[in-house]
This record gives C-alpha cells, structure tokens and sequence, in this order.
C-alpha cells in the first residue's frame, strides 16, 4: 500500500544502500523522476531537500540501533568483538554475534574519534560503548599487535570482571592478518634494493601529468591490454606491495619503450635491472 512514509523512507534506504549523497534528492533528474510518477500517484508528496532526507536517515539509524540493542538487553547473546585504530585517532569496534537461528551477524557499532592510541583511552572507549549497547557477554576482543593493546585488555578485564567468558583468559585474539603482514614485510627486506628501484621508477612516471601521458601512449603502441595503472605502495601494508608488483609486472616492456623516447630518463643507478623485474616477477606470484 502507498504511502508517503513509506516512499520518504524508500528514498532514504536508496541513498543508503547506494551509498549516494544527501544532495541527490536535489538533483534535477531526481526531482523530475518524482514528480511524473510518485506525485502523479500521491499529489501532496513533497520531494524531500537533503536536510530532511538526512534526518529521515538518522531515524532509520535511530531505530535500527533500538532494535539491536533491544536484542542484546533482551537475549544475552554473547558477542565477539574486533576494533581498530587509525593514525588519524578513529576508532571502529564491530561485533560478531550468532542468534538462536545460528546465524552469524556482523555489526559495526561504534565509529568515533578519541584523543590518542594509549590503551587505557582505547579501553575507555570500548566499555562506553559496551555500556551503551548493553553488552555485557563478551567471547573474545581481537585486535592487533600494538603494545597499547596490552594495556586495552588489562584496562577491560579489570571493569567487567565478570562479563568475560572463563574470567577473561581468552580474551585477547592478535590479529593474524597483521601477524601475517609483519612476516611478509620482514620477508621483503630482501628484495629492498629491487623495491626502491620499482618504486623510484613509478615516482618519476607519476611526477608529472605530461609524463604521465606519454607513458599511456607508450602502453597504447606496445598494444598491452592491462587496465592496471600504476600506484605507489603502502610500505608496512603488504598487500599494497603485491599490487604495486602486479601491475608494474605487465608493464615492463611499456617502462623500455618510454627509456627510448623520454630523453630525461633516469640515470641508470635508479632504474630498475633486468634482475629487478625477474624479482618482481617471482615475488608477485608468491604474493
């Protein structure tokens, strides 16, 4: 049945789940769509603005929120946590939990700002939001292998004494993909020569919007159909690295072609070897 809450609140799932921003119910296309067929079927519809499609979203937010943590107060369900921090001090904390169907849920429920990485504030934050959504019945907390985490658990396990499964002693899960990446990046130290060359030689293609050019020219008359374009990597991030190698691997013959007509190439200590690209090679399979 039509109703205007329900298509405001079919616009606002829209602009959710395709991730659109607020001013797209302002937007010309939009509005005529609208007005020839929501408004032919319902005259008093008012096309929303973004002010008030962004509150209808929070409502949405709101009472979803409700919902959820009316589950936990209700059923106890015991909950397994990740969270992590970034440099830019944003922390996310997400819950997995399994319901009386046993079917497992992912939620992120909090995204916030806090003032630094020390592991009593992360802690802090972590017991706020717990409290927050009634969540009492903790499994496990998994984060990563920063010292400061240390500190989080101990921080947690002395204000839920008696929240956590077997007082706690299982508490703290290291994050195997950092352990994983700490491995992989310990491991590449042997081929650092080789990276810095790889990386010199995208710095100077990426260095100038005319070089840039010339080298998708060069790509075009070597007739590679790779749509991998050229991207510097995360130095601590390893798979960033296989991505940077995977793409300068198919690339190879088009860096020999732009040697040949780019007369301010680099100087020979700075390029890659014939060595590095068979290193590259090798090292993008076993990424």
């Amino acid at each position: 049945m039509f109703t205007i809450e329900n298509a405001r609140r079919l616009i606002a799932e829209m602009i959710i789940i395709d991730k659109l921003s607020f001013k797209f119910v302002e937007n010309e296309g939009f509005r005529r769509h609208v007005e020839e067929t929501l408004i032919l079927v319902e005259p008093k519809f008012v096309i929303p603005s973004r002010t008030t499609i962004a509150r209808d979203i929070l409502g949405i937010y709101a009472s979803l929120r409700k919902q959820l943590r009316d589950i936990f107060m209700e059923e106890g369900y015991k909950v397994s946590l990740t969270t992590d921090t970034q440099n830019i001090n944003y922390m996310v904390l997400t819950e997995h939990f399994i319901d009386r169907k046993w079917k497992l849920h992912k939620r992120i429920i909090s995204f916030s700002q806090i003032e630094n990485h020390r592991g009593e504030t992360i802690g802090k934050e972590v017991e706020k939001c717990l409290k927050q959504w009634g969540i009492y019945r903790v499994l496990t907390l998994t984060v990563d292998n920063a010292s400061s985490n240390d500190t989080t658990i101990a921080y947690l396990k002395k204000r839920f004494k008696h929240g956590f499964m077997l007082n706690g002693d299982f508490l703290h899960i290291r994050y195997c993909a950092h352990i994983l990446n700490l491995i992989i990046y310990d491991g590449l130290k042997d081929v650092n020569d080789t990276l810095i060359r790889i990386r010199s030689v995208v710095r100077f293609v990426r260095s100038s919007p005319a070089r840039l050019a010339k080298f998708k020219k060069c790509i075009e008359e070597e007739n590679i159909s790779s749509k991998s374009m050229l991207c510097l990597d995360v130095q601590t991030i390893w798979n960033s690295t296989y991505l940077l190698l995977d793409a300068i691997e198919k690339l190879e013959k088009t860096f020999e072609r732009l040697e040949d007509c780019d007369t301010i190439y680099m100087n020979e200590e700075s390029k890659p070897t014939t060595k590095d690209w068979e290193i590259a090679s090798f090292f993008t399979k076993f990424l």
